[in-house]
């Protein structure tokens, strides 16, 4: 089962690529502008993620798939990583699933000179273990 956490991070790394998120009921399509914001998710993203995850919005799509976010949220997905891309994607734990990566429409992708999307880094944490890893190796 796919937990909020997970599915937040597979919508910012895909918005984070262009991907927009689609919600036919209010002909919206949504595409933040930041996603990141220092060590955390800005304040864009995190309005567009209270949005999509709230039931009473209706039914909202990544855009180039055919899973709504409320159905990844249930216990038929889980998130993992795509083989051809590393990239996260939705996995159905019973059924029959498509074959095609989120990524299958963007082209040049993966492309690896390019930076990769990625998780807010708290960089506090990030060099006290740096310091912490070296006191230990002294």
């Amino acid at each position: 089962m796919a937990s909020a956490t997970e599915v937040k991070k597979y919508l910012a790394y895909w918005l984070q690529l262009g991907k927009k998120i689609l919600i036919p009921s209010r002909n919206l399509s949504l595409l933040p502008s930041k996603i990141i914001c220092g060590d955390d998710y800005s304040i864009e993203f995190e309005q567009c993620w209270e949005l999509v995850a709230d039931k009473k919005t209706g039914d909202c799509y990544l855009e180039g798939t055919k899973q709504t976010i409320q159905q990844l949220l249930s216990s038929k997905w889980e998130i993992s990583n795509c083989a051809r891309c590393a990239m996260p994607v939705p996995i159905i734990q019973l059924g029959i699933q498509d074959a095609d990566c989120v990524c299958s429409d963007i082209k040049n992708w993966p492309n690896n000179e390019l930076p990769k999307p990625r998780e807010p880094i708290n960089s506090k944490n990030k060099l006290k273990n740096i310091q912490q890893s070296l006191k230990n190796n002294l």
